[in-house]
């Protein structure tokens, strides 16, 4: 091969692998838009008033939005070849766990949705979720969560639309998905491969779709509740529903198949 071109190749060659990287940064950069999305939610808690509290759950959507599809955007750069010495997985466990654990259980305090005298039990949730971001076989071989995977985006997020709910309901629903923390429970992971996951993202969109309806619909500060939001946020609660049941159902069924096999390695 000529020199000449040999020396274009090569220039071909640095260039594309420099613009791979700069694919690559902007997918790291991508992913950090959720912690600008988390300090704008921690400047509406602070501010504590009913409209801060609307536009913190619409960046909350925001950040789940993007935690939704950074993931494929860097499978598709390649990412972990073209930036080696970078580690986006952190960085996404740190998005992570502000926005979907710290600033939630944070709101839930701020908007006092739990009987006064009981706000210290959302300790529990917060070490827990720190229990469940640090184990290594918190996503498994198999496509799914083990644990319950600290959605407590959602949970605030029902607290406070579908208040004033009993203190003792409340208190046990914060109290049993911490606890749920700790049980190795199989729960869908929608970003992976598989016909569930892909059914999971059909009935996610209107569901998300059903959470801005109810944003929408919350009345303001002023003015009464008339009732269509706590409606409408019922309603969308099929879809926790089915994600709950579902994710259960195969759970004991990975349970009752291994149950089985011990049971036949002992006969």
């Amino acid at each position: 091969m000529p020199r000449e071109s040999a020396l274009s190749l090569n220039r071909r060659l640095f260039y594309r692998r420099r613009f791979r990287q700069l694919l690559g940064w902007c997918v790291h950069f991508y992913t950090a838009l959720g912690l600008v999305a988390a300090a704008g939610i921690a400047v509406l808690i602070v501010r504590g008033d009913a409209e801060s509290f609307r536009t913190a759950f619409i960046l909350m959507v925001v950040a789940v939005l993007i935690d939704a599809t950074d993931g494929t955007l860097a499978r598709a750069v390649h990412i972990k070849e073209v930036l080696p010495g970078f580690d986006g997985r952190r960085l996404d466990d740190l998005v992570d766990f502000l926005n979907y654990t710290f600033l939630p259980l944070c709101l839930i305090w701020r908007a006092q949705l739990l009987p006064p005298g009981t706000e210290f039990i959302l300790l529990l949730p917060l070490l827990a979720s720190a229990y469940g971001f640090c184990q290594v076989s918190i996503k498994t071989d198999d496509g799914y969560f083990l644990g319950f995977p600290s959605y407590w985006n959602v949970i605030a997020f029902y607290l406070y639309v579908l208040q004033p709910l009993p203190g003792w309901a409340s208190v046990t629903m914060i109290l049993v998905f911490a606890l749920l923390t700790f049980v190795p429970t199989r729960y869908l992971y929608p970003s992976q491969k598989g016909r569930l996951n892909r059914w999971t993202n059909v009935l996610g969109a209107p569901w998300a779709g059903m959470l801005v309806g109810v944003l929408w619909e919350l009345p303001p500060p002023e003015a009464p509740r008339d009732g269509s939001a706590s409606r409408l946020a019922l309603a969308s609660l099929f879809f926790p529903v089915y994600y709950l049941v579902v994710s259960w159902t195969i759970s004991w069924r990975i349970w009752h198949t291994q149950r089985q096999r011990r049971s036949d390695k002992m006969n």
